[in-house]
């Protein structure tokens, strides 16, 4: 069946169980996208015109009840011959696996565990459903610690007429003394087996266990439970008070209502005194551990219970014989017939048994723990069961070849040449391999959901990047697109920014020098001015800035040296030489008739020309003045007069 689709949107995935009428898949709801449980009605009650009305009317009755200890009713239908139900798949351990794994539970817990069941039935028996199967392999324990109640497969409502009559449908070690001789059912008989679930989660044991189912249900009409207290002194004394009373013989000894019992649980937990109400009478009891029978029958007390120190506070009342011996006569006239009734039914399987050798029915022993050939041997030799399916799934906890589980369970009473279903454990499940999901610039929160939705876990680090922004992934590993097993641990990087880094000291470094520096430590260069310098040499680095720890890419502008400021002249005269050659201009000529005064000579070579005389007045014009002295740059040229 795995892969087909029902309804045109619940895909099979995988199996997860087998119960009395039906298996249970895992599947995904395609329309919404979500995951949930998938239950088929097993072929051989498909076609059966009854069971596909119980099985509906499961459905129906189960999708009223709103509650969050219940499992949720999502839809139903029929594909061919397929009746299915959808559920709200959960996830978590029943909590018989949880006992048998960890052993009887503390006195808190247990309460804890028994106000949300009853809180459950406290929706189901306002719809007039009655449970009838409330054991620890239906109450689903999950990761929160929160519990939810399962399988109404056998649930019926009150004013049902789908069956001819009340027959044991629950397991033997949970049924009501009501149930077991097929008495109506109301909520006392679901409140009596959660009374047993609460006595098994704070000892560890089933009250009342036998060779068979029928000496277990003879157990649970004519024994008294074992106190808790006696089997795991822990248990504190209110709430074995209240267990007790749960498990009552006397429908109308119990808690009345599921909110009743809620109350008492309540007060419990938070160390108030229990109200225990019997016969519609409100009293402070005691566990009926200290009560023991006496030799006509009757109860007799032993001591009131004094509470350790800490516990809750309960007052004893020990029962009195104050029967009216007319009730008496009527009581026993009517256990008369009960037992002539026991009887009648007794010889009726007695006669069964010698006119066919088979009885009607037998107690399927527990194949469980054992490797599946031994099992499969087992059944074979009750020459009564059958060995029916035989299929595997992974366990953390069971051996490989060992079986998980069957389905019927052990305990529960079955006809001749049932077919008993083994699941056979395959080992620890091996990881699957996953492609590792790109995680880079995604953001922490993005990237561990990329990697939960692939199987694998996260871990997260911090680095610099000078590519991706702070605050999203800048690196990963292993890689995106490499493979992984489920459950591996890939370590991605968040940025943290740009790297800084300290800026490296250039200064009176030459100007190409620092430049290299500071490009291969990451930086940016540029010359921001040029400035005389005493101190440092023309083209040093005379300073620079910014400094101290930047970011990579920052750019650092530096200052560069001229070398020493040039002296000025004071005579204002030009310090810089005449062209190499050239006579400089002759002075004014003297006034007068005077000829002006030659030029000096200019630099080597040949000496200046005298200047001409200027006009002036009425006087001469001055005559040429006498070449200079060869070879002496400074020799005077002369002018004649």
């Amino acid at each position: 069946m795995p892969e087909q689709v029902l309804g045109g949107r619940y895909r099979i995935q995988g199996k997860i169980g087998i119960g009395g009428m039906a298996t249970v898949y895992r599947g995904t709801d395609e329309v919404l996208g979500r995951t949930v449980a998938i239950k088929t009605m097993l072929p051989q009650y498909a076609a059966d015109p009854s069971f596909a009305a119980r099985f509906k009317q499961e459905a129906q009755a189960a999708a009223a009840l709103q509650s969050p200890y219940i499992v949720s009713i999502f839809d139903w239908g029929k594909e061919g011959d397929t009746y299915y139900i959808i559920m709200e798949y959960l996830r978590g351990t029943d909590l018989k696996s949880g006992i048998r794994s960890h052993g009887a539970l503390d006195s808190r817990k247990v309460a804890q565990i028994g106000s949300q069941i009853c809180q459950a039935l406290s929706v189901a028996h306002k719809h007039d459903i009655i449970h009838r199967d409330i054991k620890p392999q239906n109450i689903m324990v999950q990761p929160d610690g929160n519990i939810k109640v399962m399988d109404f497969g056998i649930a019926r409502a009150k004013n049902s007429h789908l069956t001819a009559d009340n027959s044991v449908l629950g397991t033997a070690h949970y049924v009501s003394p009501e149930q077991t001789q097929g008495k109506p059912l109301g909520p006392t008989s679901d409140i009596y087996s959660l009374g047993i679930v609460m006595y098994e989660a704070a000892t560890g044991k089933v009250p009342f266990d036998g060779d068979d189912a029928i000496s277990v249900a003879l157990k649970q009409v004519n024994e008294q439970p074992v106190p808790p207290s006696q089997i795991n002194p822990d248990v504190d004394p209110a709430l074995e008070a209240i267990i007790l009373t749960c498990m009552a013989k006397d429908p109308g000894a119990r808690f009345q209502t599921a909110d009743e019992l809620r109350r008492a649980l309540t007060d419990f937990l938070a160390g108030r005194v229990v109200n225990i109400a019997s016969n519609g009478t409100t009293q402070m009891m005691a566990a009926t551990s200290r009560i023991k029978p006496g030799a006509n029958g009757a109860t007799q007390a032993i001591k009131p219970v004094t509470p350790r120190s800490g516990s809750t506070r309960v007052q004893t009342q020990v029962p009195q014989d104050d029967e009216p011996e007319e009730e008496k006569r009527s009581g026993r006239k009517v256990g008369v017939v009960i037992g002539v009734l026991a009887a009648i039914a007794a010889i009726a399987a007695v006669v069964y048994f010698v006119a066919t050798g088979t009885p009607s029915s037998q107690m399927v022993p527990n194949f469980t723990n054992k490797p599946q050939d031994e099992a499969v041997a087992a059944i074979e030799a009750t020459n009564y069961f059958q060995v029916g399916n035989v299929s595997e799934q992974y366990s953390d906890t069971v051996d490989k070849g060992v079986v998980i589980s069957q389905d019927p369970e052990a305990g529960t009473l079955q006809s001749k040449d049932t077919k008993i279903n083994l699941v056979v454990s395959k080992g620890e499940k091996p990881a699957e391999e996953v492609t590792v999901p790109d995680l880079v610039n995604k953001s922490s929160t993005e990237a561990q959901q990329a990697l939960a939705k692939a199987g694998l876990k996260g871990d997260a680090q911090t680095k610099p990047s000078d590519t991706v922004a702070k605050g999203y992934v800048c690196e990963q590993s292993p890689a995106a697109g490499t493979t992984a097993k489920e459950g591996d641990t890939v370590t991605y990087y968040i940025s943290t920014g740009t790297e800084a880094v300290d800026v490296p000291d250039v200064q009176g470094y030459s100007q190409s020098s620092a430049a290299t520096i500071l490009q291969n430590a990451g930086f940016s260069v540029s010359v921001s001015d040029q400035q005389y310098s005493d101190s440092y040499s023309e083209g040093t680095v005379i300073s620079y800035s910014p400094n101290g720890s930047q970011a990579k890419g920052t750019t650092i502008y530096l200052i560069v040296s001229l070398g020493p400021k040039p002296e000025e002249n004071t005579n204002n005269t030009p310090t810089t030489p005449s062209t190499n050659g050239s006579g400089n201009e002759g002075g004014s000529g003297n006034t007068g008739g005077n000829g002006g005064t030659g030029g000096s000579g200019n630099t080597g070579g040949n000496g200046g020309t005298g200047g001409s005389g200027n006009p002036s007045g009425g006087g001469d014009t001055g005559s040429g003045g006498d070449a200079g002295d060869s070879g002496d740059p400074n020799t005077e040229g002369r002018a004649n007069s």
